[in-house]
């Protein structure tokens, strides 16, 4: 049947939805790259929250979603912005999501990596306030068995006076960690108030920051993750890396060519993206380890439009076409977000996310996605 889908501006159009998913091959494990899918987390619909109270998550649904994830050969890169840290969840569900997810990624025998960070800390912090906030969480993630990734601090950000800060900080982490740990740069376009990470607000000064860090201590990173969207700064870091130190990328607009990479090397992922595609990325990984680039890229290039869609300015709400696309597609039975987050995009937007999964055949169970995007239409005033 025709869905009527808006239009910014009020105008609607027809749409007549795919018939027949895509349907991947059979899973199995990845091998010539390693692949981190960057989970959401299920809100409990039937909690009575506010939008500023703690988050109410149903565990059982977000679990699931992590094994769903892992049944496919791909990694959970848990507690990261793509699970609303900082958007919803405060640290005390991040610590508890990760206990949980870890304890659930050894009995299903999946891999597991967790964000570091300090959102423990609500207000003007000194950097020894902000060094113990960082030693909490990572005395978390290391207790429950997973590896680390060291987040970016917005307190850091707010409090660092330059470079030496970013140095000696993160300096003493690595130091004082248990097993090599992933760092992560994520860009202000992710998160405003990360302007001027690594002590600059000029990238390739805080390249060289950044840069330096890992050359201290290349025995303790075992790769970065690189969230900047611009391929060529990504590919020219990665050129630069210690030997052992991989690129994770985190380039949602760019992923397909930084996986494949070029005759210097290319990039591992951890990508946001990775949650609505995970089965098709698993496949197109497979593919990879054949040898076959041109079938990679085969599978994987068609995405990118979704993704850049999903991640356009203010591409921090990029959690909220996550979220619809993973209703659509069953994997959760409501379309609701911890913090109120389901309202942060239009519904021409949602309308357009819906259109290019739906054409890229990601729902398992199409009939059952256009039912459910024509409720949500209909209960926003769109007739049907």
């Amino acid at each position: 049947m025709t869905l009527r889908l808006p239009l910014p501006g009020g105008a609607v159009r027809a749409y007549e939805p795919r018939a027949e998913p895509l349907v991947p091959a059979a899973p199995g494990p990845l091998a010539s790259r390693t692949v981190f899918s960057a989970a959401h987390v299920v809100a409990d619909p039937y909690a009575d929250t506010t939008p500023d109270g703690p988050a109410a998550v149903d565990w059982d649904a977000t679990l699931a979603f992590r094994r769903h994830l892992w049944s496919h050969g791909l990694g959970v890169a848990e507690a990261m912005d793509t699970a609303q840290r900082g958007m919803g969840l405060d640290w005390a569900g991040a610590a508890e999501l990760i206990r949980r997810s870890a304890a659930e990624a050894k009995a299903a025998g999946g891999a597991i990596a967790c964000g570091v960070g300090t959102d423990q800390l609500t207000g003007p912090a000194a950097l020894a306030e902000i060094r113990a906030a960082y030693e909490e969480q990572l005395a978390v993630v290391e207790e429950s068995g997973a590896q680390a990734i060291l987040m970016a601090s917005r307190a850091l950000a707010a409090t660092a006076t330059g470079p030496e800060d970013y140095l000696d900080l993160y300096g003493h982490l690595l130091r004082q960690a248990a097993e090599p740990v992933v760092l992560h740069w994520l860009g202000p376009m992710f998160d405003p108030a990360l302007e001027g990470y690594w002590g600059s607000a000029d990238l390739d000064a805080a390249t060289e920051t950044f840069l330096e860090v890992i050359a201290a201590h290349p025995d303790k990173v075992d790769g970065v993750k690189i969230s900047l969207l611009d391929a060529g700064r990504e590919v020219a870091l990665r050129r630069r890396l210690p030997e052992g130190v991989r690129c994770y990328t985190g380039d949602d607009f760019h992923y397909p060519e930084l996986i494949a990479g070029d005759e210097q090397g290319f990039s591992h992922a951890l990508l946001g993206i990775f949650d609505p595609l995970g089965p098709l990325a698993a496949e197109a990984v497979r593919t990879l380890d054949t040898g076959d680039t041109a079938g990679f890229r085969k599978l994987l290039d068609p995405t990118v439009a979704l993704s850049r869609h999903l991640f356009e300015p203010p591409t921090r709400y990029y959690k909220t076409g996550v979220v619809l696309l993973a209703w659509l597609a069953g994997h959760q039975e409501h379309f609701t977000m911890v913090g109120g987050l389901h309202s942060a995009r239009s519904l021409p937007h949602l309308a357009r996310a819906y259109e290019l999964a739906d054409g890229l055949g990601l729902f398992p169970d199409p009939a059952r996605a256009e039912a459910r995007m024509r409720a949500l239409l209909t209960v926003h005033g769109v007739p049907q």
